[in-house]
């Protein structure tokens, strides 16, 4: 191998999905030692180009090198055996193994293992790259920190120099960004070479050297980061320009309730939910929600805020506590009761095409699913559920051949609009969002901002679960956050910072 030679070359790599094109003639070169970041909006293509490479897809046409050798992967563990580990934004562990045991899970170790080998390899690499993993820990009892850590040790332990993240931060508190950025840089120190295919182009800026990006499935350009601003970026990923200003509008003294922190339009009042395994997922939760308001809600994941939305909405059973709407307790009662009582609330859960939205349906009878209720007679008339899925169609800008499409074939962005549209349609005086913009590309993602905030505009009390600091520090009137089931505080958006958000995440009081 030449010591010049690129870590990975892809050249002219075209793969197609019928008569769709994902990737079209791209090239594509990372070299060793360097942090090379791929971007574009959903459906850009970089997961498939991604794929090829970790050896889950073929290409239709084009060829791959690796340091500097033609190579054809027929599965992933050809791309294993070239030194190549991919790190999906999901994890792939066992939670009821220790780190050991999902380190040589899958791999060449044979019937009997050397423990104190195992453990001696494990703190080389650990001490290698900056990595801190006890081999003993269950990964049950992991923060989400260390469970990215863990992932990175396992492709490491196979071999790996050339390692591709997938969203590796989605998930993380800023101070876990901060460890898993120094890790990176370790590798990188190393000769590793690094893919991250992420969102956050802030995050792109501080840790790539080089940024490729990819739109509509076409490579449009590789540039040095150093000589490279946001804007260009964004106008490059989508092809014009797009306003990155999130406004966020004070509606304070609109109402009586709009200052109290008595009276308000949602109470959550010492709110006590147990999970399966009688652990509180929720203890003693109490907050107020009022009009004219965004309150974001910030945790690391399964901090309750699941729990959270669906005790609100009636689907989840609570323990002990109140919930007023209005005045009214609807702690207890199914969605039906609520919508019985007249009370208008829409919930855009996390779950889009489970709880959310029925795929095989098209856009105008998942219309009907939240309104049939409300309909007189035995027949369910879809004239005005038509009527109004146009409507929400060509307002949101969706990108469907009609409204009597199948909502599964749409893309993540737009079944989001469809799903925000139908919420917002049924005129809810409470808005309950968890992650809407999970997943979405950057012009989906503004045009959703966009809609909550005419929401608020109109006097309706918002809940955003979100992981992005940035975003809720941007769009939201105020930040709870949420650690192990707990309020661990309620800070002024406008005042505070990522690093007061992160530390209250990680179980800190304020």
């Amino acid at each position: 191998m030449k010591e010049s030679a690129p870590a990975i070359e892809m050249r002219g790599i075209s793969k197609s999905f019928g008569s769709a094109y994902a990737n079209k003639d791209i090239d594509l070169t990372v070299l060793p030692g360097e942090i090379h970041a791929l971007l574009g909006e959903n459906g850009a293509g970089k997961s498939t180009l991604m794929n090829m490479l970790s050896g889950i897809y073929r290409p239709d046409s084009g060829s791959i090198f690796v340091n500097g050798e033609a190579v054809r992967f027929a599965s992933p563990k050809d791309s294993i055996k070239r030194g190549i580990g991919m790190i999906h934004q999901h994890f792939k562990l066992v939670d009821v193994m220790t780190a050991r045991d999902n380190i040589i899970l899958g791999g060449n170790s044979g019937f009997f293992l050397n423990n104190k080998a195992l453990n001696r390899r494990i703190s080389e690499l650990s001490d290698r790259y900056g990595l801190d993993v006890k081999p003993d820990k269950k990964v049950y009892e992991m923060s989400v920190g260390e469970k990215q850590t863990l992932e990175i040790l396992k492709v490491l332990y196979r071999g790996a120099n050339i390692l591709i993240m997938d969203e590796p931060t989605a998930v993380l508190t800023p101070q876990e960004i901060e460890k898993l950025f120094a890790i990176i840089r370790n590798m990188k120190a190393q000769g590793c070479a690094v893919v991250i295919i992420t969102h956050k182009l802030g995050e792109v800026m501080e840790i790539s050297d080089r940024i490729t990006v990819l739109r509509r499935g076409e490579a449009i350009a590789t540039v040095e980061t150093a000589q490279v601003e946001i804007p260009t970026l964004i106008e490059m990923m989508v092809g014009r320009r797009v306003d990155l200003s999130i406004k966020r509008e004070s509606f304070h003294g609109a109402g009586p309730d709009a200052l109290s922190g008595e009276q308000g339009l949602l109470c959550v009042d010492g709110v006590t939910v147990y999970d399966k395994d009688k652990k509180a997922a929720l203890d003693g939760v109490s907050f107020t929600l009022r009009t004219h308001e965004i309150l974001g809600v910030a945790g690391v994941a399964g901090s309750g805020q699941k729990e959270l939305c669906e005790t609100i909405a009636g689907l989840q059973a609570a323990e002990k506590g109140r919930i007023f709407f209005e005045g009214q307790n609807i702690l207890g009662k199914s969605p039906r009761d609520i919508i019985r009582l007249g009370i208008r609330m829409g919930f855009i859960p996390e779950d889009r095409l489970g709880m959310g939205l029925v795929g095989s349906m098209d856009i105008v009878h998942n219309m009907i699913l939240k309104e049939y209720q409300n309909q007189r007679g035995f027949v369910l008339r879809r004239g005005p559920s038509a009527e109004k899925a146009q409507q929400i169609v060509d307002r949101l800008d969706i990108l469907t051949p009609s409204v009597h499409t199948p909502v599964s074939r749409l893309s993540g962005g737009n079944i989001q609009k469809v799903l925000l549209g139908r919420e917002i349609d049924s005129d809810p005086k409470v808005l309950i969002t968890a992650y809407p913009v999970r997943g979405l590309d950057i012009g989906a993602s503004f045009r959703i901002y966009d809609l909550l905030n005419e929401q608020k505009a109109r006097g309706v009390g918002v809940i955003f679960i979100g992981e992005d600091l940035d975003v809720l520090i941007e769009l939201c009137d105020r930040i709870l956050v949420l650690s192990g089931g707990r309020i661990t505080g309620a800070l002024d958006a406008a005042r505070t910072t990522k690093e007061e958000i992160g530390f209250l995440m990680t179980g800190g009081a304020a």
